[in-house]
């Protein structure tokens, strides 16, 4: 392969992110995550490493669905306590000089005009380095939150999310020009007035009149991803996003997927390279074989398969209050005679034989999935170049198990190896994260980008839909 591999570390403002119950284990410091020393000893472990970037993911409501309310996730950490992703950027961006961050946030219940200030604000103190993950949230909870009885609508989630999406790009790329900031002290203007205009947008969601608080940032538009796999989702991805996390069941899935995103992207006036591709590796490494599988069995071993139950939503049956010899069909033949609803547990196929207890370890279980790795840096580097021959995706997130052990080794064992094969780079080349993914000089949102169509205070007078 000619491609060098990207790899983003999976991270999260929280206890436990993915792998709950790990909390416990004796080399994990998830604890300290409320600590500030906690994320610039990672950004500087990362940066040594030469990833690409700290990916935050964020939700903005507590798993409360599973047994009918909030206690598990939280005896558990599952996504709780958490604290906001954007407030740890600048600290760690000042302990570096070339790592990323790309942070989470919902286009559905905070307005779009704050949160331009602080993507400018953030994309200004990291010199370029700041990307934002658009998600349009999910969890009940989180509606109730800020003031509504129940989610919004798919559908309509996505149709905010798309005039957010035309608020932002009006203030980033319209609002001021690139030299309205002159610094003339002699004559005592800091800004020229002329050279920055009012957005006066009025929409079906959104009422903004601008100017942009902010002025341009390095990279004016913060770099883009999306995660969405619905249809609504990827369309939405093929017209906004920059970087795309996408699914599948298997590698020609992923290789389905990735060509519909591009094409999808081309529909829109773009160019399919214009979108980076990425999925979610779960590697376990060691020095040797069986080094890896001791640290696998470990994670095995201090697994919460409650943790992972609450963080499904729960529904239907209950299979923790069971005794794991319980046969699971057993179970829901009886729930359904007593007239209970399972309907949700009864669409997952059980064998007759399933007991209890398999079903919560198939629960835990992380070592399934295409893209699960698990041996010493040649078996590992061998799967990973398979990997990307056979979909095309262009980059990883690699899911962590132990904070900072999951990185450190994949920098000890990992990193060698690949760059000893030519796919992963020896040293940062570039100064900010979009040039990071389009190389040097591709600072900006490509001019075929739907956002760029409101440069210069263009077509900021149209009416919208």
């Amino acid at each position: 392969m000619s491609k060098q591999i990207g790899f983003n570390l999976f991270e999260m403002n929280t206890v436990g992110h993915i792998s709950h119950g790990l909390w416990v284990h004796p080399a994990n410091t998830r604890h300290r995550f409320n600590d500030l020393d906690f994320w610039i000893e990672e950004a500087k472990l990362l940066e040594a490493g030469l990833f690409d970037a700290v990916f935050l993911a964020d939700v903005i409501g507590a798993y409360d669905g599973y047994r009918g309310g909030p206690e598990t996730a939280l005896r558990e950490a599952v996504q709780i306590p958490s604290n906001d992703p954007l407030l740890v950027i600048p600290a760690m961006a000042a302990a570096t000089k070339h790592l990323a961050f790309a942070a989470t946030f919902s286009t559905t219940y905070e307005p779009p005009f704050a949160f331009a200030r602080r993507a400018s604000t953030l994309d200004h103190l990291t010199k370029g380095r700041f990307g934002w993950n658009i998600v349009t949230s999910y969890l009940p909870n989180a509606a109730r939150n800020f003031g509504l009885a129940d989610e919004v609508g798919h559908d309509d989630r996505y149709a905010i999310a798309d005039e957010y999406l035309d608020v932002l790009y009006k203030l980033w790329e319209g609002s001021w020009d690139d030299d309205a900031v002159v610094q003339d002290r002699e004559h005592r203007v800091y800004t020229d007035p002329s050279k920055v205009r009012a957005i006066d947008h009025a929409g079906p969601f959104y009422t903004v009149a601008g100017p942009h608080l902010t002025e341009p940032s390095i990279q004016r538009t913060p770099v883009l991803f999306q995660a969405g796999s619905s249809d609504r989702g990827r369309e939405f991805a093929g017209k906004h996003a920059e970087g795309v996390f996408v699914g599948g069941r298997d590698l020609q899935v992923y290789r389905e997927n990735v060509a519909d995103i591009r094409r999808r992207a081309k529909a829109w006036g773009r160019q399919g390279s214009d979108i980076k591709t990425y999925a979610s590796a779960v590697i376990v490494l060691g020095k040797d074989e069986d080094d890896a599988a001791r640290k696998a069995d470990e994670f095995r071993r201090l697994s919460s398969a409650e943790g992972y139950l609450a963080h499904a939503g729960g529904g239907g049956i209950d299979l923790a209050a069971y005794p794991r010899e319980a046969k699971v069909m057993d179970i829901l033949r009886a729930e359904n005679k007593a007239g209970r609803d399972n309907a949700q547990s009864g669409r997952r196929h059980y064998d007759d034989d399933t007991t209890v207890g398999q079903a919560l370890d198939a629960v835990t279980a992380f070592d399934r999935g295409p893209f699960f790795a698990q041996g010493n840096a040649v078996q590992v580097a061998d799967a990973i170049e398979g990997w990307v021959r056979d979909t095309d995706l262009d980059g990883f997130n690699l899911r962590q198990f132990l904070t900072p052990g999951t990185a450190e080794d994949f920098v000890e064992y990992l990193v060698p190896e690949l760059q000893r094969r030519g796919l992963y780079r020896t040293e940062y080349a570039e100064s900010t994260f979009r040039e990071r993914l389009y190389g040097a000089g591709n600072t900006r949102l490509f001019d075929r980008h739907p956002g760029a169509r409101y440069r210069g205070g263009a077509h900021l007078d149209e009416p919208v839909e």
